[in-house]
């Protein structure tokens, strides 16, 4: 069996082969996932690795966002590993707790990363999460449900979300690397 470390690399290196522009940030991620044991825990308070989905509605031409209660902004589903590798799972299962939606499915490989500074907030200190995010899919029920760790949901036009100056530059990043693959 392979280590998840190994296979985490690998994933990474096959990311970097199909993004070529984003060489620089695959070795960011490379290294950090070689620099400590910790790296999966929240405890690793210097840097931690987290894992979200870009969900997409069932025929594609949609994503859910969430209003993020904590950082008062639009995000995609996603949160700490807390000691899980399999970061893929980690993306399906904080999708399912933050939108509620049934059926979820992760599609292929990882489909974007991004390392992004988390700023001071009580006694948490700041620090930088390593996310790594994967293509979520809703099957034929869309329902959400907003739980507490949000203050909406909305489904939006990927189209939209690639071209609105007002959301996070990942979002859009991705909405345009999703345009592009289909």
């Amino acid at each position: 069996m392979q280590a998840p470390q190994n296979f985490l690399i690998e994933s990474l290196r096959r990311y970097r082969d199909l993004w070529q522009g984003e060489k620089k940030t695959v070795a960011q991620f490379e290294d950090f996932l070689r620099s400590h044991p910790e790296v999966f825990q929240r405890t690793h308070a210097v840097a931690h690795f987290t894992g979200s989905a870009w969900l997409v509605s069932g025929d594609g031409e949609r994503v859910l966002l969430m209003h993020h209660r904590k950082l008062d902004r639009w995000l995609q589903p996603g949160g700490h590993a807390d000691g899980d590798p399999d970061l893929a799972g980690v993306a399906l299962r904080e999708a399912q707790e933050e939108t509620g939606v049934p059926g979820l499915r992760v599609e292929g490989d990882i489909f974007d990363i991004d390392r992004h500074r988390i700023p001071l907030r009580g006694a948490e200190p700041e620090h930088w999460h390593y996310d790594v995010r994967y293509v979520v899919r809703a099957g034929g029920d869309e329902r959400f449900v907003v739980n507490g760790e949000s203050r909406a949901l909305a489904w939006r036009p990927v189209t939209e979300v690639a071209a609105d100056e007002s959301l996070d530059t990942s979002l859009r990043r991705m909405a345009r690397k999703w345009l592009a693959l289909r």
